[in-house]
């Protein structure tokens, strides 16, 4: 056990090695830009003045959203979906997979799950002892299971889950904005350093440099960033984007897309304004999402109603599909009746546990 522990937390230490080296990387260019840039090399005070206004503008935003990503932990299933004692004795004495599949479909028959493995059966992590929500993957880094999984991400040293997604993309954009602001502005004096137009100084080397770690680090975070956004607008994880889900009707790439509009929201929120600001603002409980499903069958349409019905009665929803007076909004009405009336679009909702 000793050495087991003592490895685990060698890996844990070293795991912060690249957030590290991430910070050293930004506090060097706030010295190079701030002093050795704007102070010392750039004559006019003007200019001075606003490029470290817009500077420290972007600097705070990319720091903000950088942090916030690492400090969101992820958020794990529910004990809803772990199995009650007598199911998982049961499930851990058999050896024959068919009727271990069989406990797991009971135990599953009340959850809102509607994907599965590409055999069918049911998404159960025996590490954690689970029955896998929708979207949730295990993340061996992180050990856990992780709620909307996208990526374990060692520059923030943190999974890329329901949590913290909206502040990774905002993470990636305002990054991506701080290299293109310093590349752009830096550009003139890189050009006069080259060519010996401004006499040698100890800033020389720190323009220079600064010039190609900006330009480098755009290109990468701007490519990665891109891919991002085309995620949201698809409303897809890096897992799905590579391993489409699979339904009870079969696989479908587009499974949980709602629309750009509705799939940007789902992220991001209904309020335009907290977009770009890394506050948590994310549709959903991480539980249940609006599903496009291949085909609906009837048990799907039976929990489907079910869930409708009961949370008419008792107002306890999750609050996509239900107000908090327990009546349903205009907006939410004409959801509910385009997605019947387009066919095979189901909207899940699950209770809040009190």
């Amino acid at each position: 056990m000793a050495p087991s522990h003592a490895v685990r937390c060698c890996q844990r230490g070293l795991s912060w090695i690249p957030v590290v080296f991430i910070n050293l990387v930004v506090g060097w260019s706030y010295y190079a830009y701030v002093l050795e840039l704007c102070i010392y090399t750039i004559p006019d005070i003007a200019e001075q003045v606003i490029y470290l206004l817009i500077f420290h503008m972007i600097f705070a935003m990319f720091l903000w959203s950088y942090w916030k990503t690492i400090v969101s932990r992820p958020v794990n299933p529910s004990k809803e979906f772990c199995l009650p004692k007598p199911e998982k004795e049961q499930y851990e004495k058999e050896e024959r997979v068919e009727v271990q599949q069989e406990i797991l479909k009971r135990v599953a028959r009340d959850l809102p799950i509607y994907t599965c493995t590409g055999s069918g059966a049911i998404r159960y992590c025996d590490h954690c002892q689970l029955i896998k929500p929708d979207r949730c993957h295990h993340c061996s880094s992180c050990d856990q299971c992780v709620l909307k999984m996208d990526h374990h991400c060692p520059w923030v040293n943190n999974c890329v889950g329901f949590s913290n997604y909206k502040f990774f993309v905002l993470f990636l954009g305002y990054s991506s904005l701080y290299c293109l602001f310093i590349t752009a502005t830096v550009l003139q004096y890189f050009i006069k350093f080259w060519t010996n137009q401004l006499p040698d100084t100890h800033a020389k080397f720190h323009v220079l440099f600064l010039f190609f770690v900006a330009s480098m680090f755009f290109i990468s975070v701007m490519s990665l960033f891109i891919y991002h956004l085309w995620l949201v607008g698809k409303n897809r994880t890096t897992i799905e984007a590579f391993r489409s889900p699979v339904f009870r009707g079969g696989t479908d790439k587009n499974g949980f897309t709602l629309g750009f509009s509705k799939n940007v929201a789902e992220v991001f929120g209904d309020e335009k304004k907290l977009w770009f600001l890394p506050i948590y603002t994310s549709q959903g409980d991480g539980y249940t999402f609006p599903t496009r499903l291949v085909t609906t069958d009837c048990e799907q349409q039976t929990l489907y109603h079910q869930h409708i019905s009961k949370c008419s009665t008792d107002g306890e929803t999750n609050g996509r599909l239900v107000g908090s007076d327990g009546v349903h909004s205009e907006e939410q009405k004409e959801d509910v009746a385009t997605m019947n009336d387009e066919g095979p679009m189901v909207a899940v909702t699950m209770e809040n546990e009190s």
